[in-house]
């Protein structure tokens, strides 16, 4: 979904991977306005892992008015059944999807507790889908219960201005960074901030991503430095930085983690972008000039592939198939599970056969070693022959 300067469609201003409940995964993008004659747009496309392209054409879409201004940021909710949209003009709007891939439809509803708070630089939902933040570009930060809108924290001045946000796997946690360099980290259930991470003065803490793959929790940060951006670990505990590695040349602009929390990516300002495996970090992808000598503004892996999204003003939306080790399906396991127990089977089976007595018990000294085989289907005839009983009297 290139931006074609021919295009009778707006630039791509933001996007998101949309996993329905049957499976299905979509991608929604929004359009910023071009002139007169072309509205701000939401579009709704499928996506095919086969062919690792998305439809040439939207399945469904949704014009914004001239008043709500363009789409800036998109967050969607893990049930797959809505997302919400910052606008530019400092409100924030619910879509719902409704139908089919054949037959989709976004209905939209208003969202009055974030109704005119001013332009957000990111939104985002927790992981269990419960709770809502937004951080704004005037350095507010809500965070909201989902989807009553109770307000747990509402804090106008955590950040000269909101660079990033990230919620920790367990939804107890939100890490965020501003645009002088700063990062804090607040504890939800009580809306109040815990930490503020360390960093030298000539350091500058950009991007923010907690791990997800369930194991000890970790908070990954892109920490800039002159013209050097490196990659921190801080670990929860105590929130101290445990080391950190230079990944990616340029400096990063968008920072993402995989849904299963296995792989890490960097999305950088001159368009390249490096996926890394956070066990041992190290690199596993490299793609140069993806989005040729412009700012990566998104970077999202696809829920169920190992697949990412990355949309730029310059290039538009774009999706790339990592070449990363293969992950095994769950019917693959199953199988070499089943393999496994056949073969134990069989080895019991030749050991048992072959032993003159498999539970080792002590034998007599005229009794013969059990014949190593035995005859499946046996004369009747012969059977009654040795019936050693003989007949019976009543």
């Amino acid at each position: 979904m290139g931006n074609d300067a021919g295009s009778p469609q707006g630039p791509v201003t933001c996007g998101s991977w949309i996993r329905r409940p049957e499976n299905l995964n979509l991608v929604v993008l929004g359009r910023s306005r071009r002139g007169n004659s072309c509205p701000s747009l939401l579009e709704i496309f499928s996506f095919d892992p086969k062919t690792t392209s998305l439809s040439t054409s939207p399945l469904t879409t949704y014009v914004l008015e001239a008043e709500e201004g363009d789409p800036v940021a998109i967050a969607v909710h893990p049930s797959g059944d809505d997302f919400v949209c910052a606008l530019s003009n400092g409100s924030c709007k619910l879509f719902e999807l409704y139908g089919r891939e054949t037959n989709m439809k976004l209905l939209a509803k208003e969202l009055a507790p974030l109704q005119g708070i001013g332009p957000q630089k990111c939104i985002a939902f927790s992981v269990d889908g419960s709770k809502f933040a937004a951080g704004g570009l005037d350095g507010h930060l809500r965070i909201m219960e989902w989807p009553s809108m109770r307000v747990i924290l509402d804090e106008p001045r955590a950040h000269k201005s909101v660079r990033d946000m990230d919620f920790s796997l367990d939804s107890e946690f939100l890490a965020s960074t501003s645009t002088d360099g700063s990062a804090r980290i607040w504890k939800i259930e009580d809306g109040v901030p815990l930490a503020t991470l360390s960093r030298n003065s000539d350091e500058k803490i950009e991007l923010c991503r907690f791990s997800k793959d369930g194991t000890k929790p970790f908070l990954f940060c892109s920490v800039q430095k002159g013209d050097t951006s490196v990659t921190a670990v801080y670990e929860i505990s105590t929130w101290n930085k445990i080391g950190h590695k230079r990944l990616i040349r340029k400096s990063a602009s968008v920072m993402s983690i995989s849904h299963d929390g296995k792989y890490l990516s960097l999305g950088s300002k001159d368009g390249d972008i490096c996926v890394v495996e956070v066990k041992k970090m190290q690199i596993y992808h490299y793609s140069k000039r993806l989005h040729l000598g412009t700012n990566i503004a998104y970077l999202e892996f696809c829920p169920g592939e190992r697949v990412v999204l990355t949309t730029s003003v310059e290039w538009g939306a774009l999706v790339t198939k990592l070449t990363v080790p293969k992950d095994w399906k769950e019917w693959q396991i199953y199988l070499v599970l089943l393999g496994l127990f056949l073969a134990s089977a069989v080895a019991f089976y030749i050991f048992f056969e072959n032993s003159d007595s498999f539970w080792n018990f002590p034998m007599g000294k005229d009794q013969p070693a059990r014949p190593r085989f035995k005859p499946v289907l046996k004369d009747p005839q012969s059977y009654d022959d040795q019936n050693i009983w003989g007949p019976v009297d009543m």
